[in-house]
């Protein structure tokens, strides 16, 4: 059984952190609704949500990829880059003991799931303003024993690699060249986002369908064209928290 676990909006979001983007009211109620229809969206692409409660002192903590990298031996708990982030590990690490032994990125390196796009058994892993080299050199020494090989890439003007970067499938990474150095993608097919839509590079796929925000319509022509059933969703008001639809689930195999 594949399983997504996502976590309620939190109702301090308004002071979530911000890198990018200049700081926009955010209706909570909304964004909560939005939340709502993008949990609804996974489960009819086939996965079993697992919603955790909210946590109303973390205004980040809906987005529940950045704490956790879940891979199909372990997972690995990060230490975010954003100092006000890193006690949002705690309640998710109960949650995926259920499911995974666990493994955790210790001081001074950071990492963020944010920055962690896996081809098979190579992860392609930002180096961005979240996570050093201290982080990318521990998660590739927890995990060489798992035969996975750990690989740099470039982030510039973007928070995460997959603000700027996902992996489709088939051997495709949907890009905006402008934001990731894709000549560390070797082997890989680079599909462009549309000029017009920088932010467009963040989908999710699973089993032959992509989620994507909307507001995007070429770069979603160009993903339908490859043969990816295509379910679009509202997320305008977590998109002010600098959200994309990758980081508010964890997707993983149940054992």
């Amino acid at each position: 059984m594949w399983t997504a676990i996502t976590r309620g909006v939190s109702s301090a979001m308004n002071t979530c952190e911000l890198s990018y983007l200049d700081r926009v009211e955010i209706d909570i109620e909304r964004a909560q609704r939005q939340h709502e229809a993008y949990t609804h969206a996974l489960t009819t692409m086939g996965l079993d949500v697992i919603e955790l409660p909210a946590e109303p002192d973390l205004p980040d903590s809906v987005f529940v990829e950045d704490p956790a990298i879940v891979l199909d031996e372990l997972a690995v708990m990060t230490r975010p880059g954003a100092e006000s982030r890193r006690t949002e590990g705690a309640s998710l690490a109960a949650a995926l003991a259920r499911f995974r032994p666990l493994e955790q990125i210790t001081a001074p390196g950071t990492l963020e799931g944010g920055d962690v796009m896996r081809v098979g058994r190579t992860l392609y892993v930002g180096a961005s303003a979240r996570t050093n080299r201290e982080g990318l050199a521990q998660l590739t020494n927890i995990l060489q024993r798992f035969n996975y090989e750990v690989r740099a890439v470039e982030v510039r003007g973007c928070l995460h690699l997959k603000s700027g970067c996902t992996y489709l499938g088939e051997g495709i990474a949907l890009a905006n060249r402008e934001w990731v150095d894709t000549s560390a993608l070797e082997g890989l097919k680079i599909v462009d986002v549309a000029a017009e839509e920088p932010f467009a590079a963040n989908v999710l796929t699973f089993e032959g369908s992509a989620l994507m925000p909307e507001g995007f319509p070429e770069t979603a022509k160009k993903i339908g064209s490859l043969g990816w059933k295509l379910h679009c969703v509202d997320i305008s008001e977590l998109r002010k928290a600098e959200a994309g639809v990758t980081c508010s689930s964890l997707i993983f195999r149940a054992n």
